[in-house]
C-alpha cells in the first residue's frame, strides 16, 4: 500500500512551491497529496484510506480553521499520524503550544526552504518509522507475556511494580493498575513453607548482582486474599540501552502439583504401603542418625527387632488377605507403644523393627519390649473374629551391643531368636555369651531359608492313619533357624 504525505493548504501557490522543495518524494517511498481545508484533511484521515497517510504537513490558517484548533481537529482524526504544522512568526507561541499538545514540528513561512522542510519531514517520518517498529515489538512482548503459563512481575530500580501480566495478576490477587507504582513485598508476597519467614527479596537480590537468581525450593506465595501457592521462580536484572540497570524482572510458576507428587513420591520410596510404617531404608537412615547423635552426646538407643509368631500358619489358616490385617493390626499397636518421636518400621514380611532414641538404660527399653507384648496379647479383630496372636522381641543397645546400624541390627535379631527358642511371646536382649552367637554372622537369606523350614515344623504332625496312607515325613530343620 503507497504512504501519502498529506498536505493541507489554502494558498496553492503555496502549495505548489512546497511541491517543488520536494521532487523527490513523488517518485520515492512516499507521495504528495494536498487539499485546502481543514476539513477536508479531517475527512481525508478520518476516511476508510486514512491509515495510508504517513504523515501530515499542514498550514495553521486555513479558510475553515485558525490556530490551535486547526491541530486539534487534525490530531483527533488522526491520532497515529505524525504532524509538521507551518505557520507565520506571529504564530510561534501557537506553534509551541500545540508541540506540548503532540506536534512533531513545526516551520516558520518566512525561514522555509526545501532543504529545512526535507529535513523536518524526512525526521518526522524516520522518527514515526522507529515509534511503529517499537509499538509492534512492545505489542508482541506484552501478547507474548499474556499467553504464556508463567507469572511476570517487573520492578523499576526502586523496586515498584512496572508490569503484571495476566497470570502474575490473577497469583498475586492485584491487577496491574492497582499494583503499579507500588513497593514489590507489598504485592507479592514471598515465604518459607517451613519456617514461615519471608524470603528475601528476589529483585533485589538480581540487581545487587546484577545477575539471575532464583529462590529457594521450598516458597510459597502468599495471594491478596491468603491463598497459599507453591512456586518456583527466576528473577533477572534490566539493563538500559546504555548498559545501565533499570530495574528487575521475576518469572514464576505455580509448583503445586509437581510439589505433592513429589512429596508422595518420596513417601512412597521410604514407606511400607500395606501399614504406612518407615521402611529398611528410611529405618537405616533414621537409625544411623540417633547412632551419631548418640555418639555425640553420650547417650544410648535401643533396637527392637520384633516378630509375629508362626504368622505363616495364620496366612494359610485364614488367607493372606488375613495376614495383611494382622500386620496392620501389629503395626498400630506398636506405634501406639513408643513416643512420637521413636520410629517404628516394617522389615518385610511379619518383621518389624522399633528405634527408641535417647533411652536412659536396657531395663528402659525391656520396659517398653514387655508393653508391647502385652499389647499384642489382646485378640486381633480379623474378618468378624478375634485372633490371638503373640509376637517375640530381640534387643540391642548401643553402644554396649554395637556402635554401627548393621550390628545392632543383626544382635537384636539375635536376641530374637533367643526369644524364639525359650518359647516365644516374650522378649531378650542380645547375650554375647548365649550359645548361639554364631547366628550374628549368618547371612540374611540363609537365616531366611531356616525359618522357613522351622514353619514347616510348626504345622500340627498327621496323624498315623494319614502318614500310612499317604502322608510323609516331616523336613529336618537346620541348627540355628528361626523358630516361626
Amino acid at each position: 500500500m503507497p504512504r501519502n504525505v498529506l498536505l493541507i493548504v489554502a494558498d496553492a501557490a503555496f502549495a505548489k512551491s512546497l511541491r517543488a522543495m520536494l521532487p523527490g518524494f513523488r517518485d520515492g517511498e512516499y507521495s504528495l497529496e494536498c487539499v485546502q481545508r481543514c476539513a477536508e484533511g479531517v475527512g481525508r484521515l478520518a476516511g476508510p484510506r486514512g491509515g495510508d497517510v504517513a504523515a501530515v504537513v499542514a498550514d495553521l490558517s486555513l479558510p475553515d480553521s485558525e490556530g490551535i484548533g486547526t491541530y486539534s481537529r487534525l490530531a483527533s482524526a488522526a491520532p497515529h499520524a505524525p504532524i509538521l504544522l507551518i505557520g507565520r512568526t506571529r504564530d510561534e507561541y501557537t506553534l509551541r503550544q500545540a508541540m506540548r499538545l503532540g506536534a512533531q514540528d513545526y516551520l516558520l513561512k518566512g525561514h522555509l526552504d526545501g532543504r529545512s522542510l526535507a529535513k523536518s519531514l524526512n525526521n518526522m517520518l524516520e522518527r514515526a518509522d522507529i515509534s511503529d517498529v517499537l509499538h509492534l515489538a512492545t505489542e508482541r512482548a506484552e501478547t507474548t507475556l499474556s499467553s504464556i503459563g508463567d507469572a511476570v512481575v517487573s520492578t523499576d530500580i526502586a523496586g515498584n511494580i512496572t508490569y503484571l501480566n495476566p497470570v502474575a495478576e490473577t497469583m498475586t490477587g492485584w491487577s496491574l493498575q492497582e499494583a503499579c507504582g507500588r513497593p514489590l513485598g507489598e504485592v507479592l508476597r514471598i515465604i518459607d513453607a517451613d519456617t514461615r519467614i519471608p524470603v528475601p527479596d528476589p529483585l533485589a537480590m538480581a540487581m545487587s548482582r546484577d545477575e539471575t537468581v532464583g529462590i529457594g525450593p521450598n516458597c510459597v506465595l502468599l495471594r491478596r486474599d491468603g491463598h497459599e501457592t507453591a512456586i518456583e521462580d527466576t528473577a533477572a536484572p534490566i539493563h538500559d540501552a546504555n548498559g545501565a540497570m533499570s530495574g528487575a524482572v521475576i518469572v514464576f510458576h505455580d509448583v503445586t502439583a509437581a510439589r505433592v507428587m513429589a512429596l508422595r513420591m518420596s513417601h512412597l520410596a521410604q514407606h511400607d504401603p500395606l501399614t504406612g510404617l518407615p521402611n529398611r531404608l528410611l529405618l537405616e537412615d533414621r537409625l544411623s542418625c540417633a547412632i551419631e547423635s548418640s555418639r555425640r552426646r553420650g547417650t544410648r538407643l535401643a533396637v527392637l527387632f520384633a516378630d509375629v509368631d508362626r504368622f505363616k500358619f495364620y496366612n494359610d489358616t485364614f488367607g493372606h488377605a488375613a495376614g495383611d490385617q494382622i500386620l496392620q493390626s501389629i503395626a498400630c499397636r506398636l506405634t501406639a507403644c513408643v513416643r512420637s518421636a521413636d520410629t517404628v518400621s516394617r522389615q518385610g514380611g511379619d518383621e518389624f523393627v522399633v528405634l527408641l532414641p535417647d533411652v536412659e538404660s536396657a531395663e528402659g527399653a525391656c520396659l517398653i519390649a514387655a508393653k508391647i507384648l502385652v499389647a499384642m496379647r489382646a485378640p486381633h479383630r480379623v474378618d468378624h473374629q478375634d485372633l490371638e496372636v503373640t509376637v517375640s522381641v530381640g534387643i540391642s543397645i548401643y553402644p554396649d551391643d554395637g556402635t554401627d546400624a548393621g550390628t545392632l541390627l543383626r544382635r537384636a535379631d539375635v536376641a530374637l531368636l533367643r526369644a524364639k527358642l525359650q518359647g516365644r511371646g516374650d522378649y531378650r536382649s542380645f547375650e554375647p555369651q548365649s550359645g548361639i552367637g554364631s547366628v550374628d554372622e549368618l547371612p540374611w537369606h540363609t537365616r531366611i531359608r531356616s525359618r522357613l523350614a522351622q514353619d514347616l515344623e510348626s504345622k500340627p504332625r498327621p496323624s498315623r492313619r494319614q502318614t500310612q496312607v499317604g502322608g510323609s515325613r516331616p523336613r529336618s530343620v537346620p541348627p540355628f533357624s528361626r523358630p516361626a
